[in-house]
Formats: structure tokens, C-alpha cells, sequence
């Protein structure tokens, strides 16, 4: 036996094994993607699903709830009455029992090109399923005991008066109650970190669990046994977040390897966990908790000799930073598509506040709520600091969306700095900033036009693209026609295509201003989105019809003004950007919103290309009268496919080659009508439908590329 464990010893203190593992996690899991494997309990047919809620959410009349049954799934539940959302808010809990009636659906994938992935999100919480309910019923069954217990401590939290947001984040993982303004400001600080529960936290909770322990207790495994306990309903409390994962497993090792003096390298232990976790969920690739976190670690743990070559703080703190911002790199271009440069000088600042006071006040005050006050104050501090620098923003950078490869480069140049750095040969850092500087100035290497057709849902938004950023074009922006409903139905937070969808986009394209907003007419779903847009990126001109304003305009006109941005009512024939042309066509200017819109004709590498906003067969008619139009090569249809527009007689005249219908997917309005697309069936036009194929992404090469999201 002796000799067996001696023998383990001594493979476990070897790297091979290690590698082993690490080989067959990563071959397993580009397997599992590449054939999207995964394990499901539900074949899509069930219509009823009983379960225990682990999560609820309730966001105006739209309940959300994550539901353990046979396998973890997303309940999507819609109250009906005011007197049922108050019901549902005062008795539907966590640990509860419910049953639930609907259908089952698949989560769904991002429809722009290069956003967040909702359905790989789920998926790397080993959820495959949405289940949109049509009725939810409470079960009379005992919640399960630990979720009792956490439902104490949450209703602990909230009674807490001024700081409770920040107790959520740190104790059970929660963020939604954190001001979003003050959020986007630590995004944009290169501080998301300091709100994610990960390695330095679970460092501080533990060093002070163990500390009061030992007061108590010497018998340091026992210690540990109690502290490991702790820490891990302490992962039930958070929900088992990745990076929480890995922090909790690294303890657990680090004092296995301590106690029975395994002598195992540290770097091995973070590749065991990583590997370990790959194998049990093959999608947390997709989780970019779990990226940051093992990205950052593996590193810091790889160069701690560079790190401790500093014996202060400060400097020692400088380097961590330095050294996880350029790791970080990579994640943040493609997932936010900028980095702020003074990240390494604002964690110096805000890391000692965060991890010495915010992180551990936070837990006194769940004991000691009367020191609520002073975490507060403190918070308030902190929260006016982050929202002031990110206003700094000259040292923001946008850098466009990258491929495999361009991501696997980044990562050897910053290891190859790195190794200079441990070589103390300090000039080879200078390759940074050139990989930067080419990266930033990539958009003016782009040799062909490029076309987008945005999915905004039942709206128009379309880019447009020259080649080597001569100029950016946005014709229309979406928006979401809001109903009058109750204010019981109102959500909590508004949503804005705008900030969510469009400027996201755009910077993944590398576009940092557009030279054009234009604006096609005044209805809310072309347009709507405008002064979202306008307060929140740079825009140097903005275009507009014939001038027959409607309230949307004239108050875009206002902020147009206050803002001191120039705009045309554009009468004009045509608008000349470098050596391409755009030439506005209707030239009627008549009340009409519809029929008033500006329909864009432009020649883009030789090939023909019609926008025609939501323009009716009047105004086709009036164009095929008017101008001698060549066949199209690409046609946006009008008002979205809908039976007053796209007339046989105006298909025939253009004999496009491909038309493109943007619409909403299951709109109020049944659009694209079936009179159009048996037309464009009829001619053997091939279309294709922001609905059904998400963004719509046309390179005019001398073949056209087409590329859609879906």
C-alpha cells in the first residue's frame, strides 16, 4: 500500500498526466461543439413540467424562473391580472414546488452577427430548454431545506436599507439591483472582475473564515473540513458560477496537497480543474466567466516569478494587473469589442477598495447591519469614482470583432512578452502596442463595400459600408412600438435596440463614428431608436425626408440642435461620398408618411443596389414613371413584405437578383404577406427574410458573399 501510494506520488508530482487530461478535455470538448452534443432528459414535446424553482425573476408582468425538474430549464410565464402578478410576486419562492403548462422551444441564438449568444449562455449552465408557459400552478410540497435557508438569508439582504445590492452580488451572485449606469461604468473601467465572485474573494472569505476558526479549533484538517463546508454552500448560495468553481476546487486541492505534502505544482492543479470542468460541461467555453477566470489564473500562476520579483504591494498589484489586462485582452475585444488602457492604473486604485473594505464590509454587514450606513458611503464613493473615469474615455479603443486565428496570435505575442519580461528584456513589450495600432486600423484594409441588413425585429436598419472606412452609413435605426399598457405591465428596465443591438455592431466592425445617419421617415420602427443612438455614439451628419415632420422628428430636430449636429431635409438628388454616389430618388414630398420615404439608389462595386424604406406601390409606380432603373442586383423590399408594396408590375421593371425582406419574427402584421413572396417566387427571385435568417450580411465582391447570422 505504501508503495502504491508512493508510487501515485510521484506520477501526480509529474506533468504527464496532466497534459494527458488536458489533451483529451480539449479534444472532447471541440468534438462536443463541433457536433453540439448534449444530454437531455425532454424530447420537445412535453406540455407540462413539474420542478422546483432555483431562480425567479420578475421583471413588469413577465415572470422568469429556473426550474430544476428532470434537467435545469428556463420558464417563461406571463401574469394576466395585476392582483396575479402580486400573487405570484408574495408567494412564489425559491425551493418552491410548481408545475407548469406550456410548450417546450430552443433557446435562441444571437441575430446579429458577433453579440452575445443567448443559447450558448444556456448551454453553459446545462440548459437546453425554454419552456413558455401558459399556466403555473404551486405545489404543496415542502421546499427543499437548503433553499429555505437561502431564502432567510436573502430576505437578510434585502433588509438591509442601503446596501443590500451589493450583499446580493457578493453573497448570492444577484447584480440586477445594481444601478445599470454604474455597471456600464465598471465595464468600461476594465472592472467587471471586482463584482464577479472569483479567486481573490474566495481568498479573503476563507483567510477570514479560517482565521475565526482558528480561534476556536487547532486541529488544522479539521479547520479546513469546516472551512471547505462553508465554502461550499457558499457555492450554492452564488449558483455554482465557474469562476466560483474553480476558486473552490483550487482551495480544496491546495489543501489536500498541503496536508499530505503531495509536492503537486500549482500550475498542474489549475489544469486538472480546468480540464476536470471541460469534461463535465464541454459548453463552458461559452461562459466568459470561465474563460477570464482560467485565462487570468493560468497565467498569473505561470509568471508568479515575474510577480514576485516585486516586494511591494503596489508594485506587485501593478504587475498582477498588467499581466491580466494583456490575458484579457483577446476576451474583451470579441466580447465587448473595446479595452479601456488605463485598466491597470484603475485596478491599482480600485482593487485595494473593493477586495480590503467593499468585499468583506459586505459580509459584516449581513451580520452587523447597523454598519449599513458606512458601506454605503463607501459604495457611493466608489461607484461616483468608476462613473467619473470611465467619462475619461480618450483612452478607450475600439477594436474590431477577430477570428480564431487572429485570437490565437494575441495570445502568443502577449507570452512571448511575458517570457521578456521574466528575461527582463523590457522593450519587447513595444510589440503590444503595435499589434494594437494594426488591429485599430484594420476597418482600412477592408477592399470591398459591405452591406447589412440588421435584424431589429419588425423594423428597418441597414449598413452600409465602403471600403477602406471612407465612410459608414446607417439608413434607419428600429425601435420598438410600445402599447399602451397598464403600468403593472411595464418592465423595470427599458430596452433599447440602439445600446443593445446596434452600437454593439457597429464597434464589432471596427466602426467608431458613422459620417450618415439616415433617416428614411418619421414611423417609430425606422426611426425610434435615433436618440438612443445619437446620445450614445458619434454621428457627424444626420439626412431626413421632405420635411413634414411628426413629433418623432421634431424632437430628434431638438437634440439634433442642442447637440449642434448637422441635418438635411433631403430634397436634394444626390449625396456624394469620395467617389460613390447616393441618389434619393422620391421626390415627391407629400404628407403621406409611407409614401414620403426616402428610397436610396446606389452602385456599389458594379452592382445595383434599391432601398426603399416603407415606400407603397404609389411610390413604385412613381419610380418606374419617373427614371429609367436598371435591373437590381439587390432590392430591400418595402414596408417589410407587406401587401401594399413590392407590386408585380415593380418587380418585373428591377428583376432583382436578391431581395431582402426585414420583419419581425411572429409580427402582429403577418408580414411578409404571401401575395409578395408568391411574387418573388414567380420571377425565381431568391429572398432572404431578417426573420427567419436573423442579420443578413452582403459583401460585394464580384461575386456577391452573403452571409446570414441564423
Amino acid at each position: 500500500m505504501k508503495l502504491f501510494l508512493l508510487s501515485l506520488k510521484t506520477l501526480l508530482q509529474s506533468k504527464w498526466p496532466f497534459v494527458l487530461i488536458l489533451s483529451f478535455a480539449l479534444l472532447n470538448t471541440v468534438y462536443v461543439l463541433n457536433k453540439q452534443i448534449y444530454k437531455t432528459y425532454y424530447n420537445g414535446s412535453e406540455t407540462n413540467v413539474i420542478g422546483y424553482i432555483t431562480d425567479i425573476n420578475i421583471n413588469g408582468n413577465h415572470i422568469k424562473v429556473t426550474l430544476n425538474a428532470k434537467e435545469k430549464l428556463i420558464v417563461n410565464y406571463y401574469a394576466n391580472t395585476e392582483d396575479e402578478l402580486v400573487m405570484l410576486k408574495d408567494n412564489y419562492l425559491i425551493g418552491d414546488y410548481i408545475r407548469v403548462e406550456g410548450v417546450l422551444d430552443v433557446p435562441k441564438s444571437n441575430t446579429i452577427f458577433n453579440l452575445f449568444n443567448y443559447k450558448k449562455y444556456l448551454f453553459s449552465q446545462k440548459i437546453y430548454w425554454v419552456f413558455n408557459s401558459t399556466e403555473i400552478e404551486k405545489i404543496n410540497q415542502r421546499p427543499k431545506f437548503l433553499y429555505l435557508i437561502k431564502r432567510k438569508i436573502i430576505k437578510r439582504i434585502e433588509s438591509v436599507d442601503k446596501s443590500s445590492a451589493y450583499l446580493k452580488n457578493y453573497l448570492i451572485a444577484e447584480r440586477s439591483d445594481i444601478n445599470d449606469f454604474v455597471l456600464n461604468s465598471y465595464q468600461g473601467n476594465g472592472l467587471n472582475h471586482l463584482l464577479t465572485l472569483s479567486g481573490a474573494q474566495i481568498s479573503m472569505f476563507s483567510m477570514i473564515v479560517l482565521f475565526l476558526i482558528n480561534k476556536i479549533s487547532k486541529n488544522k484538517i479539521i479547520n479546513y473540513i469546516i472551512v471547505t463546508i462553508i465554502m461550499l454552500f457558499y457555492l450554492f448560495l452564488a449558483g455554482s458560477p465557474p469562476s466560483l468553481l474553480r476558486a473552490v476546487m483550487m482551495f480544496i486541492f491546495l489543501r489536500i496537497n498541503e496536508v499530505f505534502k503531495l509536492k503537486i505544482n500549482t500550475l498542474n492543479f489549475i489544469i486538472l480543474i480546468f480540464s476536470t470542468l471541460l469534461i463535465y460541461n464541454p459548453y463552458y467555453v461559452y461562459h466568459l466567466g470561465f474563460l477570464f477566470s482560467f485565462s487570468i489564473s493560468f497565467y498569473l500562476i505561470l509568471f508568479k516569478d515575474v510577480i514576485n520579483r516585486y516586494k511591494t504591494y503596489f508594485k506587485r498589484l501593478f504587475v498582477i494587473s498588467i499581466i491580466a489586462f494583456l490575458v484579457s485582452m483577446p476576451i474583451l475585444i470579441n466580447n465587448f469589442f473595446e479595452i479601456n488602457l488605463l485598466t491597470p492604473i484603475t485596478n491599482l486604485i480600485f482593487i485595494p477598495i473593493f477586495l480590503l473594505i467593499i468585499f468583506p464590509l459586505s459580509i459584516v454587514v449581513f451580520f452587523i447591519p447597523i454598519l449599513d450606513q458606512l458601506l454605503y458611503l463607501i459604495i457611493t464613493f466608489t461607484e461616483n469614482l468608476s462613473l467619473f473615469v470611465n467619462n475619461i474615455n480618450v483612452f478607450d479603443i475600439t477594436l474590431k470583432y477577430m477570428g480564431i486565428i487572429p485570437v490565437i496570435v494575441y495570445y502568443v505575442l502577449i507570452t512571448i512578452v511575458l517570457i521578456s519580461f521574466r528575461n527582463k528584456k523590457y522593450l519587447n513589450f513595444i510589440y503590444i502596442p503595435v499589434v494594437l495600432i494594426i488591429h485599430f486600423f484594420s476597418p482600412y484594409f477592408n477592399e470591398y463595400p459591405v452591406i447589412t441588413f440588421i435584424d431589429v425585429g419588425q423594423g428597418d436598419s441597414t449598413l452600409i459600408e465602403l471600403p477602406k472606412n471612407i465612410g459608414n452609413i446607417l439608413i434607419d435605426t428600429g425601435g420598438i412600438i410600445k402599447y399602451n399598457n397598464e403600468e403593472w405591465k411595464q418592465k423595470n428596465k427599458d430596452y433599447s435596440i440602439a445600446v443593445n443591438k446596434i452600437i454593439p455592431y457597429l464597434k464589432s466592425r471596427g466602426i467608431r463614428k458613422l459620417d450618415y445617419l439616415i433617416l428614411t421617415h418619421g414611423d417609430y420602427d425606422h426611426m425610434g431608436e435615433s436618440e438612443n443612438l445619437i446620445n450614445n455614439f458619434k454621428i457627424d451628419n444626420v439626412i431626413l425626408n421632405s420635411g413634414n415632420n411628426n413629433d418623432y422628428e421634431k424632437n430628434l430636430i431638438k437634440l439634433l440642435n442642442n447637440k449642434k449636429i448637422p441635418y438635411n431635409f433631403y430634397n436634394k438628388f444626390e449625396l456624394i461620398i469620395n467617389k460613390y454616389k447616393f441618389y434619393f430618388l422620391n421626390q415627391k414630398n407629400i404628407i403621406d408618411e409611407n409614401e414620403d420615404s426616402l428610397i436610396v439608389y446606389t452602385k456599389l462595386n458594379n452592382m445595383n443596389i434599391l432601398l426603399t424604406g416603407d415606400a407603397g406601390k404609389s411610390s413604385e409606380k412613381y419610380l418606374i414613371d419617373t427614371y429609367k432603373l436598371p435591373n437590381m442586383d439587390i432590392l430591400k423590399l418595402g414596408h417589410h413584405g407587406s401587401k401594399n408594396s413590392s407590386s408585380r408590375e415593380f418587380i418585373n421593371e428591377l428583376i432583382p437578383k436578391f431581395a431582402i425582406i426585414s420583419v419581425g419574427l411572429n409580427n402582429r402584421y403577418n408580414h411578409p404577406h404571401k401575395e409578395v413572396i408568391d411574387i418573388l417566387n414567380d420571377y425565381h427571385i431568391k429572398y432572404y427574410i431578417t426573420s427567419t435568417h436573423g442579420s443578413i450580411k452582403i459583401i460585394l465582391k464580384k461575386q456577391l458573399l452573403i452571409k446570414t447570422c441564423l
